[in-house]
């Protein structure tokens, strides 16, 4: 891997122009070619082997016309009854929808001042053009013209995501404030940024390339690129960090950047590729929607990678010495030497000399923390998402409202039991109703509808509770168990989400094995070790649990909900915790490759298990510190986005990014690897000899300086 690296590194570094023009003209091409022939994002909710997904596939096949895309619009007047012309009117634009198949009678409140329009398209939702909503509004622009309040739900609404919030740029304006005060230098602050702008662009285009040939989440590319700046400005920060400590030991900018790239390199590879192995766990989701976040997330890492990789080393031997703050380059001038700076002891050195002389009064007080802050997770409740959830600024909430009021709570989602009259007689249907309108929990049950070949039914069942309320999931159950027919079928969105909160309940715990088992084995390999793998493990497990405790306390809970932009209490979104899981436990792991690589380096050039973590905590303390505040600020950046998922996400990530960089790194992980001194590094030699040599120490270290810090400026 070095010779590699090292090749890569001296062909960036003597050709640093080539290099720079080849990513312009790759970024370039890239998005050019996706604005051509890129792909659209959409939602793939298809569950196979649940009831739910049966009861939809026989509805497509009987009844096509409401199997397609949904809408409905909802007319309110808040002065009174509705005029019927007026409901009539925007009913017959409706049907002239271009690609609407199906346009059902308005359905009026009880008061005369709602009206409530179903609809349906005769495509799938990805083969809608991005105006569907905007010719939604053209169709009922006689009710905004009689002054009426018009509202929109269902599937084209609801793809209609909430823009960009402009916390995403403020987390990048932080993320360099927090580099420059890191390095002292704008420059050297600017670069880490610069690469990983390059990373998000070729990985954008990569993303939506991929969209154009296969179903891509429609959340899966602003995910991405929330993970991808995080580690994008990590691994950059990573290497450039040790490049300047090169330069402050006396080599030549050329020279440094090749150091930095055969040392700091390794170990962003190694990191990059933990991530790619968490992420890839969520393959065994068994949901496509699961799948395309994997695989856009993990193009959007090997973006950053191949960035950081050749143009750090372009970037930073073009920048020379500028990249030393003023007070660095004016020592060297005055001839007191760059390496005199870091003779003297530090604040991190100080605390890592700290937490050794108290291991296990540190050990205990950190793992304390974590298991405060991840009790209230012990409490989680799921449900996937709904209209209810999100913010009142959009449009499918003020709709769920105003449904809501004037029809019951499960009138926004109803049920839909669709029978097969080739297994159960056409008799059975009036005793199927009596029985459903009998049921607890059953508000109101329509008229069976009849396919036009006679095959099958349907029939519509309105829930007295909200989807998201926790008794919905036993009503579904409830019907499913003893109520139908054979030959009937619970379908509908809120049966289908009850089908997804079950299924990935169950794959939670798998894809926990699968990803905590192979970067184990990972480890083991890496850093020749049984005990620090199984150790980064359970502490990794520690800082996932306390995120979940942080999302439960504030979005369910309720404590400082209005802080991140919502009016109310709301459940954990069912895809959170599995999508947390995959994109923690990753990036958890660089931070654990980033100080074990340096303790491991100093633990084979002295063998003293208790200097080796003080020293290594002392080298990389400050950049962790520094490279985690920088993922906190880009991912709490999206806590202000209007989608509730981004914004659990988001809080989620930073939360456990800031727990992981403090408690864990700087306190658990010193502290519980000097009371195992040199167990920390026992492998069994005959496990050591079969397998393969993966090596992120450093081939030779020099004299190390007891901080390796980013920075002279801020000490």
């Amino acid at each position: 891997m070095s010779g590699l690296l090292e090749r890569i590194g001296r062909g960036s570094v003597r050709r640093p122009w080539l290099t720079i023009v080849f990513w312009v003209l790759l970024v370039v091409a890239a998005l050019g070619v996706a604005s051509a022939a890129g792909g659209t994002t959409a939602d793939d909710y298809d569950v196979p082997g649940t009831s739910s997904q049966a009861g939809t596939d026989l509805l497509r096949e009987r009844f096509p016309q409401l199997a397609g895309t949904e809408a409905r619009v909802v007319l309110h007047n808040t002065g009174g009854a509705l005029d019927a012309g007026v409901v009539q009117q925007v009913t017959q634009r409706l049907g002239e929808v271009p690609d609407v198949g199906f346009v059902g009678e308005p359905r009026v409140s009880d008061d005369g001042d709602t009206a409530l329009i179903d609809l349906r398209y005769r495509v799938p939702v990805t083969d809608l053009g991005a105006g569907a909503v905007d010719e939604l509004r053209e169709a009922a622009a006689p009710a905004t013209g009689a002054g009426l309040t018009v509202e929109y739900a269902g599937q084209v609404p609801e793809g209609e995501r909430a823009g960009g919030s402009s916390g995403e740029v403020a987390g990048l304006l932080a993320a360099l404030v927090v580099l420059v005060l890191a390095f002292g230098s704008v420059l050297a602050a600017g670069l880490p940024i610069l690469v990983a702008l390059f990373g998000l662009g070729f990985g954008m285009a990569i993303i939506l390339l991929l969209a154009a040939v296969t179903e891509v989440g429609t959340s899966a590319p602003t995910s991405a690129a929330m993970i991808g700046l995080g580690v994008g400005i990590d691994y950059a920060l990573l290497i450039i960090t040790r490049h300047v400590e090169g330069l402050r030991g006396g080599l030549s900018p050329a020279e440094a950047a090749v150091r930095a790239i055969t040392t700091a390199g390794r170990s962003v590879l190694v990191a990059g590729a933990t991530v790619l192995i968490s992420l890839a766990g969520l393959f065994f989701s068994g949901l496509a929607a699961f799948r395309s976040f994997g695989y856009a997330t993990m193009l959007m890492v090997v973006a950053m990678l191949l960035a950081s990789i050749t143009l750090v080393p372009a970037l930073s031997v073009l920048a020379g010495r500028r990249l030393l703050s003023r007070r660095a380059r004016k020592a060297a001038d005055a001839g007191h030497g760059l390496a005199a700076a870091v003779t003297a002891p530090t604040l991190t050195g100080r605390w890592a000399a700290a937490v050794a002389r108290r291991p296990l009064a540190g050990a205990l007080g950190a793992l304390t923390v974590l298991l405060l802050l991840a009790a209230p997770a012990l409490s989680m409740r799921t449900w996937p998402q709904d209209a209810g959830t999100q913010s009142s600024d959009q449009t499918v909430r003020r709709a769920y409202d105003l449904i809501a009021a004037e029809y019951g709570p499960g009138a926004y989602a109803p049920l839909a039991v669709v029978v097969d009259l080739d297994r159960t007689p056409a008799a059975e249907l009036e005793p199927t109703v009596a029985r459903l309108a009998a049921v607890p929990g059953v508000a109101e049950v329509g008229a069976p509808l009849i396919s036009a070949d006679g095959r099958a039914a349907v029939i519509s069942v309105q829930a007295a509770y909200a989807p998201k309320d926790e008794r919905t999931p036993e009503l579904v159950e409830t019907l499913r168990s003893g109520v139908l027919p054979p030959g009937a079928e619970v379908t509908g969105v809120t049966a289908v989400f009850v089908d997804i909160a079950g299924l990935l309940a169950e794959r939670l715990w798998l894809v926990v094995a699968l990803v905590v088992g192979v970067s184990i084995l990972f480890q083991i390999i890496v850093f020749r070790s049984l005990l620090v793998p199984l150790k980064a493990a359970v502490v990794n497990l520690l800082g996932v649990s306390a995120a979940y405790g942080v999302l439960t306390a504030v979005f369910q809970f309720g404590w400082g909900h209005q802080l991140v932009g919502i009016d109310h209490a709301v459940p954990v979104s069912t895809w959170v915790p599995l999508l947390l899981f995959a994109a923690l436990f990753g990036l958890s792991m660089d931070y654990e490759v980033f100080l074990l690589s340096r303790i491991r380096e100093e633990w084979l050039r002295t063998g003293d298990p208790r200097a080796s973590v003080i020293r290594g905590l002392a080298a990389t303390g400050r950049v962790i510190t520094c490279a985690a505040l920088i993922m906190v600020v880009v991912f709490a950046g999206f806590i202000s986005s209007g989608d509730i998922i981004l914004k659990m996400i988001g809080l989620g990530l930073a939360a456990a990014v800031a727990l992981d960089a403090t408690v864990i790194r700087m306190v658990l992980v010193p502290a519980t690897m000097t009371l195992f001194g040199k167990a920390n590094w026992w492998l069994p030699s005959w496990l050591d000899r079969i397998l393969p040599a993966v090596r992120v120490e450093a081939p030779e270290t020099p004299a190390a300086s007891e901080e390796a810090e980013p920075v002279a400026a801020t000490r």
